[in-house]
Parts: C-alpha cells; structure tokens; sequence
C-alpha cells in the first residue's frame, strides 16, 4: 500500500510586484492500493449506552444494529463490546470472531438502566481495543443518547487523545436528540474518527454500516501530514490547517525540527483526506519558485511496518510580473467548505450568546457558501435554521445539530 499525495494551490501564480501574497495550498491524501493487496483484518469495539433513557426501541435498534456489523466481520477480525450506563463493564473481551451467534446472544442480553457516564465507557473500550490491535485496523463506535452526567467530560477529551497516542480511531454516535454534541464532536476529532447522528432509531442500521464500511477501506494507519516551508514563506498564525474533507476539522499543528507535521491517522482507499494549509509569501523573484516540501509519515498494518515514509512533493509557484489570477476551482470547493464550517461555528457561538439576529446572519452567509460549493442539502438546512431565527423561533436540539452536522461534510 502506498500513498497517494497531491498538492495544489489555489491559485499558483504570484505577483512579483506584491510584498506579501495569501494562497491557500490544498493537500489530497489517500492510500493506494497495490495489485495483489491482502485483506487487512479489522479490530473494532462497540461502546454502547444502555441507560434507562435508551430503552424500547432504542436499544432494541442499536442491538440489531451490532449484530450486523458483527455479522459482516470475516475470521481474523477481532471484536469487542462495553456497555455503559453510570458505570461500564466489558460485555464482550477483545475476542477473535469465531462464533459470532453466541456474541450477538451476548449483546441482546443487554437491558437498560442507571444514568450515563461516557469517560468510564470510553476508557475501557480503549483498553479492550488495544489488545488486537497488532497489524489490524482498529477503530471504535462509540454510541450514547445522553449527556455525561456521571462522568467528566474532560477525561472524555483526554482519553480520546490518549487513544491516537495508541494508533486507535475513535468513532461517535449520537442517538435522538439530547446527547451533548460538543462532546461527541471533540472525542471524534481528537480521535480522528467520524461524527454520526442518529436522529431516529431506524436509521441506527445505516449509520453503523457507514462507518463500518469507511473503516473498512482503510488502508494505512497513524498517518501524519509533514511539510516544510521554504524561506519567505510562513503559516497563518491563527488556525492555520484544517481538514477539509471528509468532514471538517480544525487541525493541531506541532513541529518536528525544522518542519510541522499534522496527525490525519488513517488514511482510507477510496476517500481523500484533504487538508487546507494558509500559507502567507513575502517577495520573490520571478520565475518558478519552491514554496513548501509535504510527505506523509504512516504505519501500514499490512505489512506490520511503521514509520514509513511518502517520496516528498514540492510545491511551486509561479512568480510572474505581468501577474493574472488564475484559479484553482477544485482547491476553491476547499475553501468554501472550510468558511461553511467556520460560519456555522460563528452562529453557534452568536447563538449561545443570545444574538439570535447575528446567528441568522452567520447561517444565511453559511448557506450562500454551501450553495456556492454546490452543497444543497446543507444550505437548506443552514437556511432553514436562518429563517426559523428570523422568524422569533428557538432552534429545537435536533435543529442545532443538524446545522452542526452540515457544516462539517457534505451530506450525500
């Protein structure tokens, strides 16, 4: 498995006679198979909330849904189950798939009860999944339909973060309509997992076969984005990168010598991971110039071998005098994405503040954008939001999260 890796600028030309230039520079990554590519066995565990507010046909759709998953595992999978309520116990022990009947048997015993505390789930699925996770693709569901009230949702960021320091892909779920969505938002995130929402319980079966098929197309593991800037050329000091597809995320950037390097952990088959870098240039002199070095850092679990590395690409401008603009459309899709997310996050924030007027505002210019980027279904739930606003209505939880979710990824 390799990997590939394109850079591009949103526009590549520079004017010479400029003493600083902004361009965004767009880096698509993905792992690319090779004639003859084995199968990489899957180690996943499900951390499921059993609290009295789950019971009926929650659980009873939530169970139906591990059972599935289960049954599409092949020999060689490895699968692991916890369930939490105000504590958590391990329900199924990381286990090579061998007799799945008696692991689901195990899971429609479950029953509902007790409150919810998200961290002690977490922390024991994280221990369970990392007893298989050797040369295996590793990745959590993590599902809860509440808020964490006996438990400390800071832990739940630290643990999510502990979780990458273990080559481990944290997945969140949220089920109805009163789960806290900072939290699952940020324990994905940190875990460079997916954020899913399960607005009824009917469509519990479609977002797990989701994530399990994006788990299954992965590739490569613990990937990290490496890149160099060369003289007269820096970051934004302010969030400088950003993934902007498959769903948006606001990246940590850390440096290594005399280069930064950004975690994207696994890097799937057929879905790019693209990242957004803003890069400020002071003046050069014509002619082609190397801006930036990028090359991706990732273990490939197939091989049971780390730390291998990309060839390095480097970036070029083109410094020209007589300077036109000249667009890249496809690194422009980008952008827009990325100030549809940054958008939204400005009405949340308006919105907590109780300026529902600028809220609106914010929503309807996110709207635009989505439209701009051909992104439909987010503008119409951005611009519903924007008018139910206008209009003195209060956004309902499953409103607020909708808009949430369309700010991060496309809807398909």
């Amino acid at each position: 498995m390799k990997v590939s890796l394109q850079p591009a600028l949103n526009d590549p030309n520079v004017d010479a006679n400029q003493g600083s230039s902004q361009r965004q520079l767009a880096i698509s990554i993905s792992a690319l198979p090779e004639s003859l590519e084995s199968h990489i066995p899957l180690n996943l565990c499900l951390i499921l909330d059993h609290s009295g507010s789950m019971s009926g046909r929650p659980l009873d759709t939530v169970k139906q849904a591990a059972g599935e998953l289960i049954d599409r595992l092949n020999p060689g999978d490895r699968i692991s189950v916890i369930a939490f309520d105000h504590r958590a116990k391990v329900l199924v022990p990381n286990q090579d798939i061998i007799d799945p009947d008696r692991i689901k048997k195990q899971i429609d015993r479950l029953r509902t009860s007790g409150g919810t505390a998200i961290d002690e789930g977490l922390k024991l699925g994280i221990e369970e999944l990392g007893k298989g996770k050797q040369e295996r693709i590793s990745q959590a569901f993590l599902l809860t339909d509440g808020e964490n009230e006996h438990g400390d949702n800071d832990r739940c960021l630290k643990l999510a973060k502990l979780a990458t320091e273990y080559n481990l892909t944290i997945n969140s779920l949220g089920f109805g309509d009163d789960w806290n969505q900072d939290v699952l938002e940020k324990i994905a995130d940190a875990a460079g997992g997916a954020l899913a929402y399960i607005e009824y319980p009917e469509q519990a079966i479609d977002e797990f076969g989701r994530l399990f098929t994006r788990m299954q197309s992965v590739g490569l593991t613990n990937s990290y984005l490496l890149f160099s800037l060369f003289p007269n050329v820096r970051l934004a000091e302010l969030k400088p990168i950003a993934q902007v597809s498959p769903d948006t995320i606001e990246l940590p950037v850390q440096s290594e010598g005399d280069r930064f390097a950004v975690r994207l952990g696994d890097l799937m088959k057929d879905t790019e991971r693209v990242v957004l870098a803003n890069l400020y240039i002071s003046k050069l002199a014509p002619g082609k110039q190397a801006i930036a070095q990028v090359q991706v850092r990732y273990d490939d679990p197939a091989l049971a071998v780390e730390n291998l590395y990309s060839e390095p690409m480097l970036v070029e401008a083109n410094v020209i005098g007589d300077y036109r603009p000249t667009a890249d459309k496809q690194v422009q899709q980008h952008i827009y994405a990325l100030a549809k997310y940054r958008q939204t996050q400005i009405a949340e924030t308006k919105l907590q503040q109780g300026d529902r007027a600028g809220a609106a505002t914010m929503l309807q210019t996110a709207a635009k954008t989505a439209l701009q980027m051909g992104d439909k279904s987010g503008a119409t739930v951005l611009q519903s939001s924007a008018t139910r606003l206008q209009s003195g209505e209060e956004l309902s939880e499953g409103d607020r999260k909708k808009t949430r979710i369309v700010s991060k990824t496309t809807l398909k």
